[in-house]
């Protein structure tokens, strides 16, 4: 039995597959790499030693997904794919809600058509919108201020309307914050399509010299000094989170949500002096309009999947960062140095 990995190619997905492998699970990876790169999947099979069966679909595509569902035993779904850009949705928001929701309506059908009703959601802090207080639980009123985090906050809304119209399903929704930092061997990371929505791989794009310089978004909030505080946890940690999720599915009655985070907040700026402090670059930046969307405060009250899922983040502020570092340092242009390596090889 296999666990199908939608978006398992991307920087999130990736990073869980690797997770998955190492823990012995078989996996299934689904991606359409328009936000990734099939090269990500050598680079995990070279980390885990293990190779990945994957297959190239569309989630807007239900024959291709039912096609999965007939050829492989699947006995649990971890649901990463989706566009995952705020500002990006605001000005795309119809491209976000076929993408987003279309796209899970879709996978969930098939599931319930093969009895599967294992499900791991990847779902986002966005759902809390404008927090009244922070740390953020778990039970605050929901209430997303753009589009990508409607988006998750509906699919979250329709899956507990899953559940009550069908109590065999079993969903975990797993609330993240701001994942940064990669794999520790390097061989994996966050590669996004031209400049970056996020605020780490901005950071270390300006260090390796791809970008002249570092916008920051608004230094007038109420916040220490000014620009955004977030809870950045690192994507291994992440990862885990969703293989503890996973093996909470079994005790899990119906649809029950998780913060992944630390449980700190740190600001663009104080980031900035961490990542200064581990690669000794300095990083020139120029602070710029707020973004629309988002938010001043954000960081996670984790208490709950501490608890229940028997999970805490454990790396720090500046692995995260030495981790990212070493992954934009070796690979200065993403995994497009490996395809241009691979194409002039014949592979």
């Amino acid at each position: 039995m296999a666990i199908l990995v939608t978006g398992g190619a991307g920087y999130i997905g990736s990073h869980t597959t690797v997770e998955l492998l190492n823990s012995g699970y078989e996996v299934v990876v689904l991606d359409n790499f328009s936000n990734s790169k099939n090269i990500s999947l050598r680079r995990m099979e070279e980390i885990t030693g293990k190779n990945i069966k994957y297959c190239e679909v569309d989630l807007l595509n239900p024959k291709g997904i039912e096609d999965i569902f007939k050829e492989n035993k699947i006995e649990a779904v971890i649901h990463f794919a989706g566009l995952k850009a705020v500002g990006e949705s605001v000005s795309m928001p119809l491209h976000y809600y076929l993408h987003n929701i279309v796209s899970t309506i879709n996978l969930c059908e098939t599931m319930g058509k093969y009895g599967v009703k294992n499900l791991v959601f990847s779902s986002s802090a966005t759902v809390y919108g404008i927090p009244e207080y922070v740390p953020i639980p778990e039970d605050v009123p929901l209430k997303a201020t753009n589009p990508y985090g409607r988006t998750k906050l509906i699919i979250e809304e329709m899956l507990k309307d899953l559940y009550i119209s069908d109590p065999e399903w079993k969903i975990a929704l797993l609330r993240y914050f701001n994942p940064i930092g990669a794999h520790s061997s390097g061989l994996i990371g966050e590669d996004p399509n031209g400049v970056p929505n996020n605020l780490m791989p901005y950071i270390t794009q300006v260090a390796i010299g791809k970008l002249q310089e570092l916008h920051v978004f608004g230094n007038d909030y109420n916040t220490i000094d000014g620009t955004g505080v977030r809870d950045y946890i690192h994507v291994v940690d992440l990862a885990k989170g969703h293989l503890a999720a996973l093996k909470k599915l079994g005790n899990i009655h119906g649809v029950e949500a998780y913060n992944l985070g630390t449980g700190n907040g740190y600001s663009v700026l104080e980031v900035i002096e961490a990542f200064k402090r581990v690669s000794g670059v300095q990083i020139p930046y120029k602070i710029v309009d707020r973004r629309p969307g988002d938010v001043a405060v954000c960081y996670a009250d984790v208490t709950k999947a501490n608890k229940e899922l028997d999970w805490k983040a454990e790396k720090g502020i500046e692995e995260m960062c030495r981790d990212s570092w070493k992954w934009q340092r070796e690979n200065p242009n993403g995994y497009m140095e490996d395809v241009k390596a691979t194409s002039q090889h014949g592979i």
